[in-house]
């Protein structure tokens, strides 16, 4: 006889998971500690094996737990498809998509505005992720759509977008006295970071002496160090702002490597996050042409 799982309970455990505690699912949901308590219970009595183990103060999904989680979204997915088509939704459909800080400022509002048009019953959650975190919030089903940085030649890394040249940049007001340092200043990204990556890479391939004068966790930091005169950077030329300025090839620096965006869809996509993904791809073709590799080398 096949045992039937609780939606609900289901739907307890995904999002317990993706919030990293149960505690703060409760809330999410609207539900008591207990009865949250009781849908892992009845989970765990329906698959007749241990779905979690307790980790520190919170709980980690067993081998059994991670399977029945990946089902699970795709079950949410489409019992949410089903209940919109046929008119008696209670909640909206919700999708949630990834974007590096570099696309905050068009390809979302574009991308979100095109899409809301035709799925105005459609709840997107957007998060703005790590570069190295993406892929594997993707595969893990944490998020459905995402688009991101990889190193040149990437295959099998979702779907090519476009291929863009990086560059080295300063602020508009260096005189110079930076590029001719005995160590480069530089202007990085934490680590990990694939820039940072490509930038030390092909420093050390010219043997390039450099320190790192100034890190952050975020984009506007990295245009902010740069526009004060801290250090310079790679980038691409994808919305640069005011008080930059592309060094050219007379700063006698050495060329960094092309980076790929890549477009990347969860396995359990539901028909709304695929809908998404078509507008994402749009938007982004769309919104990067003027800056593939080739497009601006000059």
């Amino acid at each position: 006889m096949i045992r039937n799982f609780d939606i609900g309970a289901l739907r307890t455990m995904v999002v317990g998971v993706e919030l990293g505690s149960f505690t703060r699912a409760a809330s999410e949901l609207g539900r008591s500690q207990s009865a949250i308590s009781m849908h892992i219970r009845k989970l765990e009595e329906r698959a007749g094996k241990p779905l979690f183990t307790r980790e520190g103060r919170g709980l980690k999904p067993t081998e059994a737990g991670e399977q029945l989680l990946s089902f699970a979204r795709k079950i949410i997915a489409l019992n949410d498809e089903a209940a919109i088509a046929l008119g008696i939704s209670e909640v909206e459909s919700s999708v949630k998509l990834g974007l590096p800080q570099d696309f905050f400022d068009v390809v979302l509002p574009e991308t979100i505005g095109e899409f809301s048009s035709e799925h105005d019953n459609v709840h997107v959650n957007v998060r703005a992720g790590r570069n190295f975190a993406l892929e594997e919030e993707v595969h893990a089903g944490r998020l459905d759509v995402a688009i991101a940085f990889f190193p040149e030649g990437s295959k099998g890394h979702g779907e090519l977008i476009a291929q863009m040249p990086t560059f080295w940049f300063a602020g508009d007001r260096d005189d110079g006295r930076m590029i001719a340092s005995a160590k480069l200043p530089l202007v990085l990204y934490n680590h990990p970071c694939l820039f940072r990556t490509n930038t030390l890479k092909a420093l050390e391939r010219s043997r390039r002496l450099w320190r790192v004068a100034l890190t952050t966790p975020s984009l506007a930091g990295v245009w902010a160090g740069v526009r004060a005169l801290q250090g310079v950077t790679s980038r691409t030329l994808y919305r640069v702002p005011d008080g930059i300025a592309r060094l050219s090839g007379q700063a006698d620096l050495p060329p960094t490597d092309p980076i790929e965006v890549r477009l990347l869809v969860s396995d359990s996509a539901s028909p709304a996050a695929l809908a998404l993904c078509d507008v994402l791809r749009t938007v982004a073709s769309r919104e990067l042409s003027p800056f593939v590799s080739g497009a601006r080398a000059a």
